[in-house]
Order: structure tokens, then sequence, then C-alpha cells
């Protein structure tokens, strides 16, 4: 399938003017999404902490805020991490649960998830 990349639409959750649009990789091995701080700095993301994440390169503690993440027209506020290492917005798993999307692995598409109440 190779990377599966989308359009995202990231807003500081306090102020709607400040919004950024760009391509992203979605990857399903990370938990939260990522965004450069450059991106964070841009947009004023609150900085609500830090988290001890694991990465390719060993364990690191970074920045912890939140931001309106928007993808095919659907929108939520989401937990985001803070990447001084990262160069592009990184979609992870809570982000596509929250938004109840998933990946079709046969075109590499976000398509809308079957959402079960019991």
């Amino acid at each position: 399938m190779g990377h599966v990349y989308t359009q995202v639409t990231v807003s500081n959750p306090s102020d709607p003017d400040l919004t950024l649009s760009a391509e992203a990789m979605v990857d399903t091995g990370a938990t939260y999404t990522v965004v450069p701080r450059s991106v964070a700095e841009r947009l004023r993301l609150p900085i609500t902490g830090k988290g001890r994440v694991r990465t390719a390169t060993g364990e690191v503690e970074i920045d912890r805020g939140r931001a309106l993440v928007q993808i095919n027209g659907l929108a939520e506020i989401n937990p985001v991490f803070i990447s001084d290492s990262v160069d592009k917005i990184l979609i992870g798993v809570v982000t596509l649960d929250t938004l109840a999307l998933k990946v079709d692995p046969t075109t590499g598409e976000l398509n809308e998830a079957e959402l079960f109440f019991y």
C-alpha cells in the first residue's frame, strides 16, 4: 500500500482565524497526531503539558497541546504532540478514531469507519 497522505486543516481551537491547510501523512503506527513546532507556533496552539513518547530514535519528552483537526469535512479538537524534529503533520490513530475514519488498505484512502454502540 505504501504511505497514505491526506489533506488536513489544523486550527487553534480558541481562534479559528489561525488555520493552516497542508498535506499530512497518516501514520497508523502513531498514537497521537504530531505537528511541527513551526506550525504550532504559527497557529499559537495552546501547550497543555509535556509527554514522553517513543520515536524511531528513542524516547523523548515533548510538548503536548490541542488543536482543531479537520479531515474530509470532519472536525474535532484533538490532543497533539509538538515536535522539533518532524517537518510535516503526522496523523495518528487517536485523531482517526475521533473523526471516525479508517484507512482502506486497498486504495490507501481514508473512509468513514463503521461505528458500533452496544
